[in-house]
C-alpha cells in the first residue's frame, strides 16, 4: 500500500474533483479569505495541545504537492474568539477546527461557513455517530462541519505509585475498585493515608468535568431551554468535585499549567482524567514515565468530554483544497489511520469492530488495550443536548471550582457563586 490513505483518496478525489467546481465558482479571490489563490495552498486554523501537526503531515505525505499552512491559534477558546472575530469581517482561514462545545454557537450562522453537504458531505453523514454528527447539522439539513474524534473517558493512573501505596495495580483490579464516583474517593482517601501525598491532579477537570459529561442532560433540558441552574444532575457533579475538594485527595494542581505539566513526569499526583486525546498530552509532558502509567475505566463506566469539528468559512479562498482534507482524513479509513497512530478516538462507529482497533495497545500506558477502553466509554453513552452557551456555562463553573482549590472561593459558597458567574458571563 503506497501511503496510509491510498484507498480512501480514491473514494475522496472522486468527489473532491466534482466538489471543486462547485466551491470555486462560490468562493473566489478577493471575497476576504486569507489564503493564498494557488489552489495547492491552503489556511489551516487548528487549536493547540493536539498535535494537529501531526494530522497534517500525514495528509501531505500522501499530497506532496499540497502546502498546509498550519497556524496553532491557541486554547480552544482562543481560537473560537479569533474565528468569531474573522467572521465578522476579518480575514478567514480556508478550513478551521472547532471545539465540540463551541460548535452550537457557530451553528446559529450557518451562512458564515460552507454547506459541506455541497461537495459531497450527504455522502458521509451516514459514516458518523448519530449524536455527534447531528450536532453539526442545521434543521434543514445543512452540514456544518465534519467530526474529527469523540473523547470517551478513562482513568490515567501511576502503577508505580499505587504500588508503593499498597493497591493493586492490573487494570483490571483497579477498574474494579472504583465502580462510582464514591468508591473513587474512598481510593483517594487510602491512597492520600498511605502515602500522605495527592492522589489525583485537580477536582475541577479531574472530577467535574468527567462527572457532569455523563448524565442525559447538562446545561440544556430535553426542550433546549437553559437548565445549568435548575439540572440536579449538573448541581450532583459539582457538589461531588466539593467533596472531593474537601476530603484533601487532589494536588489542587490546574490543568495545563506549569505545574501540572512537570507534575505528570515526577509522580506528583497518582490519578488524572484520561479522555482519549488525553493520552498524547501524557505522552508529550513526562515522556520519561513511559511504562508507569495504565488506563482504567472510568466511574460509571463510560462518557465523552471533547470532540472536533472541521468547517470551511464562507469566504475561505481555497475550499476545494480544504474540502479535500476533510474527505480524506475524516472519512472511517482516515480516521482509523489516525487513531492507531495517534489515539485520538474515530467518530466512525463502522471501524468500533475492526480487529486492527481492538487489538490497539499502547505500551507508554503498560499495553492497555485502549481501542477496547475508549470505544466502550463512548458506544454506552446517552448524548445529551448541547447548546450555544454550553462553553460559556461549563468555563464558568470549571473556573469557579478552580477558584475554590486556590482558596479564593469558600466551598459553602461556590455553588451560588458559580450561577452569579454564568449569569454575568450570559449577559456580557
Amino acid at each position: 500500500m503506497e501511503g496510509r490513505f491510498k484507498r480512501v483518496v480514491t473514494t475522496a478525489t472522486a468527489v473532491a474533483a466534482a466538489a471543486a467546481m462547485i466551491l470555486t465558482a462560490g468562493c473566489t479571490p478577493g471575497s476576504g479569505g486569507s489564503g493564498s489563490s494557488d489552489p495547492n495552498t491552503f489556511e489551516f486554523w487548528s487549536f493547540t495541545g493536539i498535535n494537529q501537526q501531526a494530522s497534517v503531515d500525514a495528509y501531505t505525505s500522501d499530497h506532496p504537492d499540497i502546502e498546509v499552512k498550519l497556524t496553532e491559534v491557541g486554547d480552544t477558546s482562543e481560537t473560537a474568539q479569533a474565528l468569531t472575530a474573522a467572521l465578522a469581517g476579518g480575514k478567514v482561514p480556508d478550513l478551521v477546527l472547532i471545539q465540540g462545545d463551541n460548535m452550537p454557537k457557530f451553528m446559529q450562522a450557518p451562512e458564515n461557513f460552507v454547506d459541506l453537504t455541497t461537495p459531497g458531505a450527504d455522502q458521509m453523514t451516514g459514516d458518523y455517530l448519530d449524536w455527534v454528527i447531528s450536532q453539526s447539522t442545521t434543521e434543514d439539513g445543512k452540514v456544518i462541519g465534519i467530526p474529527t474524534d469523540v473523547g470517551g473517558m478513562a482513568i490515567a493512573y501511576r502503577t508505580d505509585l499505587f504500588a508503593a501505596a499498597g493497591l493493586p495495580t492490573d487494570r483490571d483490579e483497579v477498574s474494579e475498585l472504583w465502580p462510582t464516583w464514591d468508591a473513587f474517593l474512598e481510593v483517594g482517601k487510602q491512597y492520600v493515608a498511605a502515602t500522605g501525598k495527592p492522589f489525583l491532579d485537580n477536582t475541577p477537570t479531574s472530577i467535574f468535568f468527567q462527572a457532569v459529561n455523563q448524565g442525559s442532560e447538562r446545561y440544556y433540558d430535553a426542550d433546549r431551554e437553559l437548565s445549568y441552574d435548575k439540572n440536579p444532575q449538573v448541581k450532583a457533579a459539582f457538589d461531588l468535585t466539593l467533596e472531593m475538594y474537601e476530603a484533601g485527595i487532589s494536588g489542587r494542581i490546574a490543568s495545563w499549567t506549569p505545574g501540572w505539566t512537570a507534575g505528570m513526569s515526577k509522580g506528583d499526583f497518582a490519578v488524572m482524567s484520561a479522555p482519549s486525546w488525553m493520552l498524547n498530552a501524557i505522552k508529550t509532558n513526562a515522556p520519561d514515565s513511559a511504562g508507569k502509567w495504565d488506563v482504567a475505566t472510568i466511574p460509571g463506566g463510560s462518557g465523552n468530554w471533547g470532540g472536533s469539528y472541521l468547517a470551511i468559512p464562507a469566504r475561505a479562498q481555497n475550499p476545494a483544497a480544504a474540502w479535500d482534507y476533510i474527505a480524506t482524513m475524516q472519512s472511517p479509513e482516515g480516521q482509523l489511520a489516525h487513531f492507531l497512530e495517534h489515539g485520538a478516538l474515530p467518530t466512525t462507529p463502522s471501524v468500533y469492530t475492526n480487529p486492527q482497533l481492538i487489538a490497539k495497545t499502547d505500551p507508554f500506558f503498560s499495553d492497555a488495550p485502549i481501542g477496547q477502553i475508549y470505544t466502550e466509554s463512548v458506544v454506552n453513552i446517552e448524548p445529551f443536548y448541547i447548546g450555544p452557551d454550553d462553553a460559556t456555562i461549563g468555563t464558568e463553573l470549571l473556573n469557579t471550582l478552580t477558584s475554590v482549590e486556590q482558596g479564593q472561593v469558600a466551598p459553602d459558597e461556590a455553588w451560588e457563586t458559580a450561577l452569579t458567574n454564568v449569569r454575568n458571563a450570559l449577559r456580557g
